[in-house]
Order: structure tokens, then sequence, then C-alpha cells
């Protein structure tokens, strides 16, 4: 494509050089540039793509789009220098690969919990509805039937645009993607054109990298500040931010509950280890899913369906039957003791603590409730308290572990959990570093029909130490440790 072009709706602050150039392809990244291609120097948290300017015309690179403009320029090369490098990429990626987004029914996914699950469960509806669908996911990214593994919740600009054109030109009609915080403040989606957006739940996370909660929030709601007239927009009535994320939105509003009247509007007739029945706008369904949260995800999901134009009981049908994501509560049983053991992603209070409530109200009575959680390490410190706390209060047992402590000390990962836990928390816990060791511990403990519950990794097939990404998978570890102990 010609450069003039594919700088349609980038603020661009000055040119030197010719816009009528052919680009053959478009980077962020100077070691994938080749010869034609378009180099976009971004300024990101760790990296300034403007030191790898240089590298990028000796590479092959006609054009540089940077907000600096180098001192030292070459003649052949045409200079396009912008406001903002990373909102640049988005609308220059979008541009190059055709409009992607405009040729599908895109619906983007976000809040703090809840991102994957609903995803997942409107890529299994509108493929089992009959339709060709892209998904985009923390867990992996899917193309019609073609699996394709996932490196971030939500990949950068030029992945992301080039996966949509390849779902385009696949024929995928409808494609549902999770849009993390990160990739909001980043401009990773900034220039695709949304049908609509879903809205989950806000709480305390990623507070490493946008510092406030206040600053979290505007991030998010800055999502749904940017829909247009054409779109619908979908939110949790029952989250205290739910109202505010749609204040300013020039998209159609509805919204779901559990609690209050809405648009989609459920009620719990029952929860139990079988699923949840429940009735959907005044129609009983009973759901395999399990828990109050899949409760409000199945109305996030239902409500999308229908503001996509599809048949109210047909809808109904195909989610009855639907499994949700690897690694969201994902439960086994072991075959002689029947210990339960539920491996869950819950890596941020809210969601460790809605996990247990709902572990809370499927048990019988007589149960102990054991978990093993951990928390991620080079992010946000300040929920490790707070998830300690929360562990030890609604389990009868706490082994606190490792997740991913990436470079740092896992000792000190758990020191900092326990600085949130009361004298009496702190009779209830107990720490071992070793993730297989803490796991295997957790389970010698249990009693028949005990409850494991094994937090914050879910999907994961991987543990990150001092940048080395080891091969773990907490359900796999769990059916070895089940055949070990014999239980």
């Amino acid at each position: 494509m010609v450069l003039r072009d594919i700088l349609y709706k980038v603020n661009i602050r000055s040119v030197i050089g010719n816009t009528d150039v052919e680009v053959k392809d478009v980077h962020i990244d100077s070691r994938k540039v080749g010869e034609g291609s378009l180099f976009i120097a971004v300024k990101g948290a760790a990296v300034d793509g403007h030191q790898f300017i240089d590298k990028a015309i000796d590479s092959g690179a006609i054009g540089i789009v940077c907000e600096e403009i180098p001192s030292a320029k070459k003649e052949s090369i045409v200079y396009v220098q912008v406001e903002n490098s990373a909102a640049a990429a988005g609308y220059i990626a979008h541009n190059f690969f055709d409009r992607p987004s405009e040729k599908m029914k895109l619906i983007g996914v976000t809040g703090t919990n809840g991102k994957t699950t609903i995803a997942t469960l409107l890529y299994k509806l509108f493929t089992s509805l009959g339709n060709n669908c892209g998904l985009l996911s923390t867990v992996e990214n899917q193309i019609g039937n073609k699996v394709i593994p996932a490196t971030h919740t939500t990949p950068d600009a030029v992945s992301l645009n080039r996966l949509l054109r390849q779902m385009a030109d696949e024929g995928c009609t409808h494609v549902f993607m999770e849009a993390s915080s990160h990739a909001i403040h980043q401009h990773r989606i900034t220039g695709l054109q949304f049908a609509g957006g879903i809205f989950s739940n806000i709480t305390h996370d990623h507070l490493d990298y946008h510092k406030s909660f206040d600053e979290y929030i505007r991030v998010k709601k800055s999502f749904f500040d940017g829909l247009s007239s054409s779109a619908f927009a979908i939110s949790n009535a029952d989250d205290k931010r739910g109202m505010v994320m749609l204040q300013n939105t020039n998209a159609k509003k509805y919204y779901y509950s559990l609690k209050t009247v809405a648009d989609f509007k459920g009620k719990i007739l029952d929860n139990s280890l079988t699923g949840l029945l429940m009735t959907v706008n005044d129609q009983e369904v009973h759901f395999r899913l399990i828990g109050e949260f899949n409760a409000y995800n199945l109305l996030a999901v239902y409500g999308t369906a229908i503001c996509l134009g599809e048949d109210k009981q047909e809808v109904l049908r195909c989610l009855s039957v639907l499994t949700g994501a690897e690694g969201r509560f994902d439960y086994m049983i072991s075959p002689k003791d029947k210990v339960i053991t539920i491996v869950d992603y819950a890596h941020t209070p809210d969601a460790l603590s809605n996990v247990l409530a709902t572990i809370k109200k499927l048990k019988k009575g007589f149960e102990k409730m054991i978990t093993v959680v951990g928390c991620g390490g080079d992010r946000d410190k300040t929920k490790r308290p707070i998830m300690g706390a929360v562990a030890c209060e609604h389990s009868d047992k706490a082994i606190f572990t490792s997740d991913n402590p990436r470079s740092e000390d896992p000792a000190q990962i758990i020191r900092d959990m326990e600085a949130g836990l009361s004298a009496s928390a702190k009779k209830k816990y107990i720490s071992i570093a070793d993730r297989r060791e803490a796991i295997k511990t957790a389970i010698s403990l249990a009693a028949r029909e005990d409850i494991v519950l094994i937090a914050g990794k879910g999907h994961e097939k991987y543990q990150e130490i001092k940048g080395i990404k080891n091969h773990f998978d907490d359900k796999e570890v769990v059916r070895e440790i089940f055949e070990m102990l014999g239980r």
C-alpha cells in the first residue's frame, strides 16, 4: 500500500520526504523490519523504539513514523512525525491490513474479572449457532477451528490487525476479544471498529501499571467512550461503576443484573456442583457453569447475543450445554477419597474472594476448605497482603506458595502476602515456596470429600522463574499427586 493512504486518521505533526512511496509491511519491532517496511518507533514502558531507527533503516525500512525526528536524517527515507506513535501504530496497522474490523462484528470485553470466560463463551455460542468465529483471549486465539497460542491478553496493534486480517480472509463473521486495560492505555486497539463492548466488573488490579484506581477506571471507561453510535454497550448494573462506564458513550446502552431491574435480568434458583439453575428474563434454564460470578458472565453473553440479533430461545438452548474457559473453576475429583480440587485463574483479591464464596455455597457443611495461593512477581505488590488475608479468611487452611515469581525472590513475595494477616489468620496458614510441594501438601492434608482450591495460574502451562518459563500445569500436577498418593 501507499504510505499516504495508510496515514488516514493519524495525528501528523510534520513530514519529511515523499508519502507516495509503497509500503510492503509495517512493524513496531525493528528485528522484524525488511526491505520496503515502515517502522513505527513506539515509546514502550521498558524500551523506546526511537533507539532502533537506524537499525530499522539498515534492515531496509523506507519510512519511519516517530514522535521525534532524528537529527541525522537519511535522504531516501520518509520521516513522519506524529503526536503519539502508539496511537499512530493502531491507525496505520488497521489501514495497512485494509480495515479488517469493519468486515466483521468485533466485540470487545473489558473488566477486571470474567473477560476470558465471557469472550470464550461468546465464541463457543456463536460457533454453535452456525457462525464462523474468531477469538482473541488470554488462553488462546482461534480462527474458526484453528488454534493460535496467545502471548498477551491483547496482542500489539500490528499483530492484532494481522490476526484480524487473517480472520476476515478466512470468512469470520464474528470476533470476540478481551480488551485489557494495558491494551487500551497502550493504544493496541486504537483504530478498530467495534460493533459492541461489554463491561464485566472492576476491582483492585494492575496498580503497578496504572498507579491509581481512578486511573485504572478512567482507562477502562475510555474504551466505551470511543464506541460509535452504531455500536452497543452492555454493562453490569450490579457493579458500583457499571453506570459510570457507559456515562459518555455514544453506543446504545444495555445493562445486565442479578439484583436490580435491567434489560437482561437473572435470578439464581440453585447453585451446585452440577451447575446453575437460573431464570433469565423469566425463562428457567439450567447451565453447566457454576457460581454467582458465572451467572453474571452468562447474562453478559446472553445480552450480547440478543444485541447481535440472535433468537432468545436458541441462545439459551445453546448456552445451557456450554462449558467455560480452561482454568476457570476447573474441578477434578480424586477416584478413591473423592477429594475435590478446583484449579482457577483467580489472581486478584476480588476473583479469589468470589471463587471461595462460590465454593462455600457448594459445601454440604462438613468439608474442610484448603487454599493454595501465590502472587506474581514484578506485578502489583499492593494486592499481595489482601490476597493473603482473603485466602485465610475464607479457608480452613491456606498454603502460600509461588505463582510466577519472575525476577523476584519467591520468599519475599510470600512475606508480602503474610503482611496482611491478623493474629488469628497467622494460625491458619503455612508457606511452601515450591508450588508442586504446596499442591502435594494440600492434597495430603485433605480428608475424604474435602475441597482444595489451587488459585492463580489456571490455564497456564508454565511457571516463570528468573526469566525462564518452566513447564508447569496445575491440573497435570494434581492428577500426578492423586495417583502418587493413591487418593
